[in-house]
């Protein structure tokens, strides 16, 4: 072949593969211009913006269907760094209210990683209504930016901040571990709002709209094709009564401590009082919130954000004798006619621990007067029977028979953060006291409800919730249903059975809680018209003034509600926390007090007071 030939083979060779890129490449290039819209999109950034559509929080309602939670409109101010040149700063900075130093700060934040120059980030937060209005008229002269549509969460009466929590901010960790969540996005941080987030956020929607040059949206993208819409978050159903949780609060205020009411039947939680509380409204919004929160949370002496009916461990008191009498009986140690000895203490160790003065008494008139020698001998004939060849094995099956009544364990409630209490172990004893160095009277006080022994107050309305039924009880819980069919997890539905379940145990018990409150020491309390049955408890606190407690239920057949209240610093139970309970016993069943005086003096106290050390009380 010639070379003429040669080289005109070449030349084919050579065009024909020139023509084949070239044809690759308008091929590529109708398919990304024609075919295919996502690359349009991205080449022209400046004309399309992809707004995140965020869901709707589900509301929250009552036992009632009375509005607890809901939401308002509320916006936020987006940046895209690298599109605000020829933005009027100036301006911005004056409707924003800030410096030209703080507007350089935020957008130098919003370009640094993880965010980009190309990315949106949030400017201004929260947007108060005044401010939002300005913007508005002028956001023409302040390129990219644009304003997005959030919701806050409201609350039409300023009550249950601990119980149904509040929103705040995803943290950059979180946002990291969690592909659904964004910087600046928002998350249930504690209470109901943090234990059903998944079920309140709903899901987040997109939208694709198109801009002119002077910043304002003029359509959506292919009339919407490509944007997906946001799903609302599902509705809860609550089990808590809001009129008796705003009575409670109301109660409470000027004290410190807790009120928890269970309904017995099913465990649902009927008010969960924290005092001192603060109104949920406050923790709502941009700058104000981080203000409010500021303040509440070192607000060191009243610790408003602090949940004590969840989180305050306190010594029980005698309001534990309750169960020393359920296991003695069961245990055939004592019965309806057993009586002990009191000189105004308990005798076998100088009469320590201190009793006030009373007559002879059996188990029902224990309960009643609330003896510490009573239950002095109750404890000491527990752990040291005889049966038991060692005398940490009597100690070991007195613990795990008052541990299935809640105390020491948590409950397994639907809120977050509950602490267990304390019931000390053989381990803990050994530690302290050494080794076979210490005996039932070493520890005696236990009986009564005290020296390392705590309780949080959802685990003492638990107690007395297992005691109106009689010896089982329901995980408590606060949420009865979620979205329209109302579904609650199983396991709020099985019945936890105590260690001891003869009824006629239980009889003798609540027999003794009558008469607490009919010539004992919860006497002032009572109610005429309804039969309470309750105990009054003191609680030594080595720090101050002792604890007032008092736990009930009510009415003694077919009980309705079973309550626990905690006052702090306050004395004794019978004096403070019982007219509190029997008020809100009252209030509940009836839906109104008969007792004006009583509830006047509980509603206008103020004990928030430094406290002061004074000697041990007897209940």
């Amino acid at each position: 072949m010639s070379n003429n030939a040669q080289l005109g083979n070449r030349k084919i060779i050579i065009g024909g593969f020139f023509s084949l890129v070239v044809l690759i490449y308008l091929c590529r290039l109708f398919y990304i211009q024609v075919m295919d819209d996502r690359y349009a999109i991205d080449a022209q950034n400046n004309a399309f913006r992809n707004e995140t559509e965020y869901a709707v929080r589900g509301f929250i309602f009552d036992r009632n269907g009375k509005l607890l939670v809901y939401n308002e409109p509320s916006y936020d101010l987006v940046v895209i760094p690298r599109e605000t040149k020829g933005c009027d700063t100036a301006s911005l900075c004056e409707v924003l209210e800030i410096t030209k130093a703080e507007y350089l700060k935020r957008i130098k934040k919003a370009s640094q990683a993880p965010n980009s120059p190309r990315k949106q980030s949030v400017f201004e937060k929260q947007m108060s209504p005044k401010t939002y209005a300005a913007l508005q008229e002028k956001l023409y002269r302040f390129k990219g930016f644009f304003v997005q549509k959030r919701t806050v969460r409201k609350y039409p009466r300023p009550i249950a901040g601990h119980l149904l929590g509040y929103v705040g901010e995803v943290t950059k960790d979180k946002a990291a571990k969690d592909p659904y969540y964004r910087e600046g996005d928002y998350i249930g941080i504690t209470g109901i709002e943090r234990a059903y987030e998944e079920a309140l956020r709903g899901k987040k929607g997109t939208q694709i709209t198109i801009t002119n040059v002077h910043n304002k949206v003029i359509g959506r993208y292919m009339d919407g094709k490509y944007d997906t819409l946001a799903v609302p978050g599902k509705p809860l159903h609550c089990t808590i009564d809001m009129d008796l949780q705003e009575y409670g609060e109301r109660l409470m205020k000027g004290k410190k401590g807790a009120i928890v009411a269970i309904e017995p039947s099913t465990g649902e939680i009927l008010c969960l009082v924290s005092a001192p509380s603060y109104d949920p409204n406050l923790l709502v919004g941009g700058k104000a919130r981080s203000r409010n929160f500021t303040k509440l949370y070192y607000d060191s002496l009243n610790m408003p954000l602090f949940n004590r009916a969840l989180q305050a461990m306190y010594p029980p008191g005698s309001i534990f004798k309750l169960i020393d009498a359920l296991i003695a009986q069961n245990d055939g140690l004592i019965s309806r006619s057993t009586s002990y000895p009191c000189h105004r203490g308990y005798p076998p160790m100088g009469n320590k621990p201190k009793c006030h003065p009373h007559g002879p008494v059996d188990l029902v008139g224990s309960v009643a007067q609330s003896c510490n020698s009573y239950y002095s001998y109750v404890f000491r004939e527990i752990v040291d029977q005889k049966k038991y060849p060692r005398f940490v094995d009597g100690y070991t099956h007195w613990r795990d028979m008052v541990m299935t009544f809640g105390p020491g364990t948590r409950l397994g409630t639907d809120l977050p953060f509950d602490k267990p209490g304390n019931v000390p172990s053989v381990k803990y004893y050994d530690k302290v006291f050494g080794k076979n160095s210490w005996r039932s009277n070493t520890i005696v006080s236990l009986g009564i409800g005290q020296a390392e022994l705590t309780l949080v107050p959802l685990q003492m309305a638990n107690v007395v919730a297992a005691i109106a039924n009689r010896g089982f009880f329901y995980t408590p819980h606060c949420i009865k249903g979620i979205g329209n069919n109302k579904q609650i997890h199983s396991k709020f539905k099985m019945p936890h059975y105590v260690g001891v379940q003869e009824p006629d145990y239980y009889t003798n018990v609540i027999d003794g809680m009558q008469a607490c409150l009919d010539a004992g020491t919860g006497y002032h309390s009572r109610v005429k018209d309804i039969v309470i049955c309750g105990k009054t408890g003191t609680a030594q606190n080595p720090h101050g003034k002792d604890h007032a407690v008092f736990l009930a239920f009510a009415p003694r057949d077919n009980p309705k509600i079973a309550i626990a209240c905690l006052v702090e610093n306050a004395g004794f139970g019978g004096t403070w926390s019982a007219p509190i309970v029997t008020l809100m016993i009252e209030k509940y069943l009836k839906g109104e007090t008969s007792r004006p005086e009583i509830e006047k003096r509980m509603l206008e106290a103020n004990l928030i007071d430094p406290p002061k050390t004074v000697s041990a009380k007897a209940n």
